[in-house]
């Protein structure tokens, strides 16, 4: 019995010293470049480099139009890249809005490694491309960085599209078996920090979200003081909630 016990806690620590090594490697699944140019998937848009603090640069597409009122800036999620967010870009700029789009350290083919420090530094570096008011789009994780940047530089206004409460509570649901909070290197405090602000929000959530549970999302709504907008049937990454109407009515109230 004794043996047994010893086998059993041996496996359980292996599992959590494998599992807080890699974990970054269940957070953030980036997809490599390399990408189109900007005017080869929207006519018009612009190439663009990010330099963050720490040395690093970043690709990005700059969708600018002479009369929009407010850029918006688009945090992506933790997985694909850039690319996978045209259609949104496309959509609101057609409503006329300019609209940068860029891709973090270890994404779309740019160097470096994703962390939470590290996302913190890129979403800082789009900032400097940007003369004029600002809107923040954060998808999910990008939700987590937005609201981070907002506590730096406020924006006009913010949508918050799938939010976790935070990155311990997310891991939490889908690893209920691991002591995620004590495992965690990059935290994510999304409700914690929209509850400190004072910008006009929408967040946005699909009520068959798989990924990140609705609940959580109505948590971060509550306390950003935010304007919810539910999409009956939506799972994550379903297109009505990554450039749907809704979506886009969204940026516009908040414009």
């Amino acid at each position: 019995m004794r043996r047994a016990v010893l086998i059993a806690l041996a496996v359980v620590v292996t599992i959590v010293a494998v599992v807080f090594t890699f974990q970054r490697k269940l957070v953030y699944f980036p997809s490599p470049g390399p990408l189109p140019s900007a005017d080869e998937v929207l006519p018009g848009g612009r190439d663009v480099r990010l330099v963050t603090a720490d040395g690093l640069m970043l690709g990005g597409w700059h969708f600018e139009l002479p009369e929009a009122p407010v850029t918006v800036v688009v945090f992506p999620g933790n997985g694909g890249n850039r690319e996978g967010r045209v259609s949104l870009a496309r959509a609101l700029t057609s409503r006329g809005l300019s609209v940068l789009l860029f891709d973090y350290r270890g994404y779309g083919g740019n160097p470096g490694k994703p962390t939470e420090e590290g996302l913190t530094f890129d979403a800082r570096a789009a900032l400097d491309l940007i003369d004029g008011p600002v809107v923040y789009f954060g998808e999910s994780l990008g939700a987590a960085v937005a609201a981070e940047l907002a506590t730096f530089r406020v924006p006009k206004g913010m949508v918050l599209r799938s939010p976790f409460t935070s990155l311990a509570a997310a891991g939490s649901h889908h690893y209920p078996w691991l002591p995620v909070r004590m495992l965690l290197q990059d935290k994510y405090p999304v409700a914690e920090r929209v509850s400190a602000l004072d910008v006009p929000t929408v967040v946005l959530l699909g009520t068959k979200d798989s990924v990140v549970p609705p609940a959580q999302s109505r948590e971060v709504a509550t306390a950003a003081r935010a304007r919810l907008v539910e999409i009956d049937g939506a799972d994550h990454n379903d297109e009505v909630l990554l450039s749907g109407p809704q979506v886009i009515d969204a940026v516009l109230s908040v414009s």
